[in-house]
């Protein structure tokens, strides 16, 4: 399994923007799927979005289409994921997943490695 530290939460406000990191070890970080997940106080964890191993493919929530991107360095070791026009209801705990690369990105289960989390808090 790889392991994982994401960074670069904090506290924002409503229309700003972060930009989350991914960092993975080992030497095999473009053999996987990495994907993006959140959860909010009292909700259960929720895909945000994935993205394919050479990074040419990308999926994401109807909720965070057209606001979030999700990009890879596979030099690296790293993913990212910059969020715009943040509003109060995407504070959560947002957690960088990693799957094998086989598996398809629009099946949004399956992810089998997790880092810790960082927290997102949006003020209105």
């Amino acid at each position: 399994q790889v392991q994982l530290v994401e960074s670069g939460g904090g506290l924002v406000q409503a229309g700003g923007s972060l930009r989350l990191s991914c960092a993975a070890s080992g030497r095999t970080f473009s053999t996987y799927t990495m994907g993006w997940f959140r959860q909010a106080p009292g909700k259960e964890r929720e895909f945000v979005g994935d993205i394919s191993w050479s990074g040419s493919n990308t999926y994401y929530a109807d909720s965070v289409k057209g606001r979030f991107t999700i990009s890879r360095d596979n030099a690296k070791n790293t993913v990212y994921l910059q969020m715009n026009s943040l509003k109060p209801e995407d504070t959560a705990v947002y957690y960088c997943a990693a799957k094998h690369y086989s598996l398809s990105i629009y099946e949004t289960g399956n992810f089998g490695s997790w880092g810790q989390g960082t927290q997102v808090t949006v003020s209105s």
